[in-house]
């Protein structure tokens, strides 16, 4: 009797085992199955929607832009920002510049956090100790900016620059066209007698033929063009690649990743309505800058548009800049670009 007694309960053992195996088993399956079932991944998704929306509580998204860049310019007016930050509870204030230089001045002075200038301004900006981050880059065009002159001026060369009176919005993208434009006329930085201008003193002084040259991008190129008959003695085509940058204080990048993502994000979505409807966007800049529609288009169908990231091709340019302007001494000391790129996207 104990033989078959110790038998039955032997075998009571292994059915419970066997029982408390495949128990096991088929719970870890359906915790398997559940992960990977549509509408974990939608709760997934949601709670990190959550997730984001309860780090962007509250924040206010300091922006700095520029009537003539249309991207910014655009997404102002249409309030996409707006609308992509209303969940989130965060909001967005707008500040305009003249150019790209004192916008920096205001990231450095923490009034703004993000914005929008040409391949100058940004390496000044470091010289000054600003702490601002790349983020990502616009291809824009060698088309997009040039020196002008007079139609009826005595100018027909680069190397008939020396000793002339050019008007140059200083730190800006232009400035480095005007020094490598002199460096193929083989003239000195030094031999010509530069004229600080911001667009609308330049286009006056030009005007007034109280200056002999000017370097200056569109759409006011275009609009010099097209209201007095100027030619065009060079364009940045072989001299400067003529990129636009898309810039962030260092802090607001930082604390607020999230928030910037969706800022890039809506910028990309604007550059690809934009380099496809350069009729709508002349249109749209028309009444901003009091500048003919028909004269705009001009512009917009020799630039181009683009939200790409900075690669090492383009920090490589940017630092052959920052070389250029510490070797004749427009910067007062040496820079490596590279320190101050976002990593964050």
């Amino acid at each position: 009797m104990k033989i078959v007694s110790n038998f039955l309960q032997n075998n009571e053992i292994s059915r419970i085992c066997i029982f408390a195996l495949f128990f096991t088993l088929g719970l870890g399956l359906s915790l398997i199955i559940s992960a990977c079932s549509p509408d974990n991944a939608s709760n997934s998704a949601a709670t990190q929607t959550a997730n984001q929306n309860s780090t962007n509580q509250g924040v206010v998204v300091r922006i700095g832009y520029q009537k003539a860049a249309t991207i910014l310019n655009a997404i102002r007016t249409q309030k996409d920002l707006e609308k992509a930050f209303e969940k989130s509870g965060a909001s967005v204030t707008w500040a305009e510049f003249p150019s790209g230089p004192p916008m920096l001045e205001a990231i450095n002075a923490g009034s703004i956090d993000f914005g929008y200038t040409g391949e100058s301004p940004p390496i000044f900006a470091q010289v000054a100790g600003t702490p601002l981050v790349y983020v990502a880059y616009d291809p824009w065009s060698p088309k997009a900016e040039a020196i002008l002159v007079p139609k009826n001026s005595s100018i027909q060369t680069l190397a008939d620059l020396k000793g002339k009176r050019v008007a140059v919005a200083k730190g800006s993208n232009t400035n480095y066209l005007l020094v490598k434009a002199l460096e193929k006329g083989g003239v000195k930085y030094n031999d010509i007698k530069p004229a600080f201008l911001q667009p609308p003193d330049a286009r006056a002084a030009f005007e007034g033929n109280n200056i002999d040259a000017w370097a200056i991008w569109d759409p006011y190129l275009a609009a010099a063009v097209a209201a007095t008959g100027a030619r065009t003695l060079t364009d940045a085509t072989g001299l400067a690649p003529n990129r636009g940058y898309y810039l962030a204080a260092k802090s607001f990048a930082q604390k607020h990743p999230d928030a910037l993502k969706t800022v890039i994000d809506e910028v990309k979505k604007t550059s690809n309505w934009a380099q496809n409807n350069p009729t709508e966007v002349a249109k749209f800049l028309a009444p901003e800058l009091g500048i003919d529609a028909r004269v705009l288009e001009i512009a917009e169908k020799r630039r181009e548009y683009g939200v790409l990231p900075i690669t090492d091709e383009v920090i490589s340019g940017q630092q052959q800049i920052a070389d250029t302007f510490y070797k004749i001494k427009l910067i007062p000391k040496s820079i490596n670009v590279s320190e101050i790129v976002w990593k964050g996207n």
